[in-house]
């Protein structure tokens, strides 16, 4: 980077710094003056500069701190962002930022899932990142931390987007995954460091998690769900839409069945998506038969104890003879798959 342009990023960074100072509005000056120094001078000239010194000193110890600030005039920028409105005119990272040439998925839903949903989100977490398809999402308990977690479980980068300062880490039930996300995937955020994680900061963030995706995933998500806000980001800046659907009596699925009454595409298994991405998959379990005939041994052995009248999961563990978890993740995998059905909560039995 030319000395003028480092000059100009300097500056922007600590325009960033300046409270009410948002993207639309540095990106409207930065088109009326041309300058971001212009722009400060004339914004900033209540500031003292004993202010713009220690913003100057922070920005320059960054790198000290693992953190880099890429700005709009980098060319690491992420290309998708370069494309929505009210691109942050700076991004603060923790780690890497995704790959330009991978896809991404963005894993969505309900902070206070259920148990299902968590399976669910931390399964095509997994399945998707398999395939190299890089997953994103905002750190949240419930939903967004069961995606991450599932990435992380085959070894693959995964990126948070949070409402905060990247040297924050919220919420703190989640360390560790923040702490593997630095190590094999990224930290991401327009927050100013250390800015704590107020509540006007959470939307502004889901326009970040939907601009660097190219598909949108909604697993569980109530009427009036936060992760319905980041779909109407994806949907302005033209991104694909799934949901998963839920039963209608269910309060966790009625944003998410909405969604697919409105003409999002229903997600039934990985699939749906690898499919989308032109990913052909020939591992993946078949959907197609449901007569038992493509399973492998334990899902076999464990399928053949179930019939079409449902049976409770103490009754299946005990039958089939293996652990809770076995069964748990093998039950999840059939359902996906289209062989069973899940008629009330750990309830199972053959599909039709």
């Amino acid at each position: 980077m030319n000395r003028c342009k480092s000059k100009e990023k300097e500056y922007l960074y600590c325009l960033c710094q300046i409270p009410g100072m948002g993207a639309v509005t540095i990106k409207k000056l930065w088109k009326q003056y041309g300058s971001f120094e212009t722009i400060y001078n004339i914004e900033g000239n209540e500031l003292s500069k004993k202010k713009l010194n220690a913003d100057l000193e922070e920005y320059h110890n960054l790198e000290k701190r693992g953190i880099q600030f890429i700005s709009i005039l980098d060319d690491s920028y992420p290309k998708r962002l370069r494309e929505i409105y009210g691109n942050p005119m700076g991004l603060y990272v923790k780690g890497k930022l995704p790959e330009e040439d991978k896809p991404a998925v963005a894993i969505i839903g309900a902070r206070n899932c259920s148990n299902y949903g968590k399976q669910v989100a931390e399964y095509m977490g997994s399945a998707l990142s398999r395939e190299g398809i890089r997953i994103i999402s905002g750190l949240a308990l419930g939903i967004d931390g069961a995606g991450h977690r599932g990435a992380l479980r085959e070894e693959q980068a995964t990126y948070a987007v949070l409402g905060c300062g990247v040297n924050i880490c919220y919420p703190k039930e989640n360390y560790s995954l923040y702490e593997a996300m630095v190590e094999r995937g990224g930290i991401i955020s327009e927050c100013r460091l250390s800015e704590a994680p107020i509540s006007k900061n959470f939307p502004m963030r889901n326009r970040i998690i939907s601009g660097m995706a190219d598909v949108i995933l909604v697993i569980e998500a109530r009427e009036r769900s936060g992760s319905l806000i980041t779909v109407e980001y994806a949907l302005e800046q033209g991104k694909e839409v799934y949901a998963v659907p839920g039963q209608i009596t269910d309060q966790l699925s009625k944003g998410c069945n909405h969604l697919i009454q409105s003409g999002a595409n229903i997600l039934t298994s990985p699939q749906d998506i690898l499919e989308y991405f032109e990913i052909k998959n020939e591992k993946m379990l078949t959907v197609h038969e449901k007569n038992g005939n493509t399973l492998v041994k334990k899902e076999k052995m464990l399928y053949s104890c179930l019939d079409f009248q449902p049976k409770f999961i103490e009754q299946i563990v005990k039958e089939s003879g293996l652990t809770v978890g076995e069964c748990m993740t093998i039950l999840l995998e059939l359902e996906l798959g289209g062989y069973i059905v899940q008629t009330a909560s750990q309830y199972y039995g053959k599909k039709l």
